[in-house]
C-alpha cells in the first residue's frame, strides 16, 4: 500500500466551448478539493498557444490557489526556464513564499511549453531554442538570485523537472529534488533516476536525493467510466503524434466516437499501460507500483479529465480507497 505523500498537477485544460474565465474559476475550487481531501502539493504548469490548456501563468495560479487555501503547498510544475529572466523568476516565487511561508515551490523545467515555433521565439525574444550551456545558465542563476538578490525571508522550495538522463545529471549537480515526468516519457523514467542518485551530490537545496515522480491517474467507480473520461486527453494526445497541436480538448462522447488509427491506438495503449486508469483498487495498486519499482518519496498525479467533478471525483476515489484498506 502507498506510505508516500500523494500530490496533485493540475494543467487547466480548455473544456470545448468554454471560456478562459470558467478555467481559471475552477482551478480555484481545486485547489481548495485538493487541500480538503488531503494532497501535499499542487502545481500548475507552463503551456501557450494551445486551445485545450490554458496559457495562465504558473506564477499568477500559484497566487490565486494561495489565497483560498491554508495549508496545501503550492507552487510550479513548472516555470520553464528558457521563458523567463531568471531574477523575475526568483523575485516572483521569492515574493510568494515571503506571502505565504513554507507553502510555496519552484519546479523548474526546460521546454518551451508549446510546439508552435513562432510562440516559442515570440516567448525567447526572437531567439531559438535555448542550449544546454543556456538552460543550465538559466537554473543556476535563479538558484543564485534566490539566495543573494531577492530574498525577502523563507525561500521557495526549488525541484528541477526531468524527463531526460540529461536534465537528471543536471538536478544531480546542482542537488535539487527532482520532479520525474513520468506522464510524459515514461520510457526515460528508470534510467534517469539511475543516473540522479549515481551522481547527486548534496547542496543547501538537498542533503540527499529526493524523488518525486509525476503519473497521469484517472480514477472512476468502473474500468468503462475510466475510460471515457480520459478520451479526451487521449484525442489531444493523437493529434500530437500527428504533430499537430492545435487539437482542442473534445467531450467526452466526441472523444468516444473519434476515428483513432491503429498505429494511434496502440501508441495510447502502450502508454496508458506505464500509468494509472480504471477502479480505484486498480490505480492504487499501480500507483503502488511505480512508487516501489522507482522508490519515490512522493507521486503527484495528474488527471486531464473533461469536468471538474469528475476530476476531483477521481482524486477523491483513490484517497477514499487508501484510507479503506489501511483501516480494514
Amino acid at each position: 500500500m502507498i506510505n508516500i505523500p500523494l500530490s496533485a498537477l493540475e494543467v487547466a485544460m480548455v473544456q470545448t466551448g468554454a471560456r478562459a474565465v470558467d478555467t481559471l474559476r475552477d482551478t480555484a475550487a481545486f485547489a481548495q478539493a485538493m487541500e480538503r481531501l488531503g494532497y501535499h502539493r499542487l502545481w500548475y504548469a507552463e503551456h501557450h498557444h494551445s486551445p485545450a490548456i490554458g496559457a495562465f501563468p504558473p506564477v499568477v495560479l500559484t497566487a490565486h490557489s494561495a489565497a483560498s487555501t491554508s495549508s496545501i503547498r503550492l507552487g510550479s510544475g513548472g516555470v520553464l526556464a528558457p521563458n523567463h529572466a531568471p531574477i523575475t523568476v526568483a523575485e516572483q516565487f521569492g515574493t510568494l513564499a515571503a506571502l505565504h511561508e513554507d507553502r510555496i515551490d519552484l519546479g523548474i523545467g526546460r521546454g518551451p511549453g508549446t510546439f508552435d515555433e513562432a510562440t516559442a521565439r515570440a516567448l525567447r525574444r526572437g531567439a531559438g531554442p535555448a542550449t544546454d550551456e543556456e538552460y543550465h545558465g538559466d537554473i543556476a542563476a535563479t538558484l543564485s538570485c534566490l539566495v543573494d538578490e531577492v530574498a525577502l525571508g523563507p525561500l521557495p522550495e526549488p525541484w528541477l523537472l526531468a524527463s531526460s538522463t540529461a536534465g537528471a545529471a543536471l538536478a544531480a549537480e546542482l542537488g535539487l529534488p527532482i520532479a520525474v515526468a513520468h506522464h510524459i516519457r515514461p520510457q526515460n523514467t528508470l534510467a534517469l533516476l539511475d543516473r540522479y542518485r549515481a551522481a547527486f551530490a548534496p547542496s543547501r537545496w538537498c542533503e540527499r536525493p529526493r524523488v518525486l515522480v509525476c503519473v497521469e491517474a484517472v480514477c472512476a467507480e468502473t474500468e468503462e467510466e475510466a475510460v471515457r473520461r480520459v478520451g479526451p486527453m487521449e484525442v489531444v494526445k493523437a493529434g500530437l503524434l500527428k504533430g499537430r497541436s492545435e487539437i482542442p480538448f473534445p467531450t467526452p462522447a466526441d472523444a468516444a466516437a473519434y476515428p483513432f488509427t491503429t498505429e494511434e491506438r496502440q501508441a495510447l495503449d502502450a502508454f496508458r499501460g506505464q500509468q494509472a486508469l480504471g477502479t480505484p483498487e486498480a490505480v492504487v495498486h499501480r500507483l503502488t507500483q511505480l512508487a516501489r519499482e522507482t522508490g519515490a518519496d512522493e507521486l503527484m498525479l495528474t488527471t486531464p479529465v473533461y469536468d471538474l467533478r469528475d476530476r476531483i471525483r477521481s482524486y477523491e476515489l483513490i484517497k477514499q480507497y487508501i484510507k479503506a484498506t489501511e483501516t480494514a
